[in-house]
């Protein structure tokens, strides 16, 4: 049954028929032909334009995976260009941004050093410009060291001002620095006077109500002051001159049971931010020695009425 299913037909490999050498000819020839014709006459023209059709789609396949490759790598191209832009932007943004805030220290600077001009050219002892250096150790104390000393002729207890008014008053010199304690620190007093009433007091400095601040005490509790008076140095303790002024008074506390007023004031000088400062000479350098006292005559009456 399974040799009456086979073919009678010979194998494949059995089978007769044209030479190779005959079929190369054949196709050759046909093929010479069918160029000749087609360079003449165009007559493939219409097939070249049918398969060029019905290959568009398999040619547009194909060529996505290369088209999103290169699109890929334009993107991540632009992207990290743009990366790049923006990281030289902001650097050029944090230099120009640096240099506007030089500009603005730099007037700020010129503005200050200007007013000190203005203000040397107005008082009349000697000045000596100068500037601070940083604070003093002493967390607990309001000072700063500024960049002249002895050897540049500053005395002992000159007064330091700034374009705005009383800093301070040295309290400490070496050969090249001196230390300046500020009016607000707390071991520092000052007489004043009010620029409004004329009224002298001496203020002090304190800390209780903030960190720079100062207290006018030992005034009456009726005493005619009101916020906002200006207090100038008096010119009676031999060592600021007259008319500087030293601070404002911020707030006035007036108990009936309490003897003197409590007056709090805010320096008018820049005891946190001064940069460029000028010490005086004391006013008490150039005038005469208090005359001494007068000897006491009583124990001579009394020995008298013996």
């Amino acid at each position: 049954m399974a040799r009456a299913t086979l073919g009678r037909e010979p194998p494949a490999f059995f089978r007769q028929g044209p030479s190779a050498f005959s079929r190369l000819l054949v196709f050759s020839a046909l093929a010479l032909l069918v160029m000749v014709a087609d360079a003449r006459f165009h007559v493939m023209q219409p097939l070249r334009t049918a398969l060029s059709v019905l290959l568009y789609p398999v040619q547009w396949l194909a060529m996505r995976p290369l088209l999103l490759l290169e699109g890929a790598k334009s993107t991540l191209g632009a992207v990290a260009g743009q990366e790049a832009d923006i990281t030289r932007m902001r650097q050029q943004l944090s230099v120009q941004s640096q240099r506007a805030n030089r500009t603005e220290q730099l007037l700020l600077e010129n503005r200050r050093l200007r007013d000190l001009l203005a203000l040397q050219q107005r008082l009349e002892s000697p000045t000596r410009a100068a500037q601070v250096l940083y604070d003093a150790a002493d967390p607990f104390s309001r000072k700063v060291i500024v960049d002249k000393g002895e050897v540049q002729g500053l005395h002992l207890g000159a007064p330091v001002v700034d374009e705005l008014g009383v800093l301070g008053q040295v309290t400490r010199l070496f050969p090249m620095l001196s230390e300046v304690t500020l009016v607000t620190d707390r071991d520092h007093a000052i007489p004043v006077q009010n620029a409004r009433t004329g009224a002298r007091g001496v203020a002090y400095g304190d800390t209780s109500a903030h960190a720079d601040a100062l207290e006018l005490r030992f005034m009456a509790a009726n005493a005619d002051v009101a916020v906002g008076d200006l207090l100038t140095t008096s010119g009676v303790d031999g060592v600021y001159p007259p008319g500087l002024p030293v601070a404002r008074v911020e707030r006035v506390e007036r108990r009936t049971d309490a003897v003197f007023a409590r007056i709090y004031c805010v320096p008018v000088a820049l005891v946190s931010g001064a940069a460029q400062v000028l010490v005086l000479e004391p006013v008490g350098k150039d005038m005469p020695p208090r005359p001494a006292p007068a000897a006491d005559t009583k124990p001579a009456r009394n020995a008298g009425r013996r």
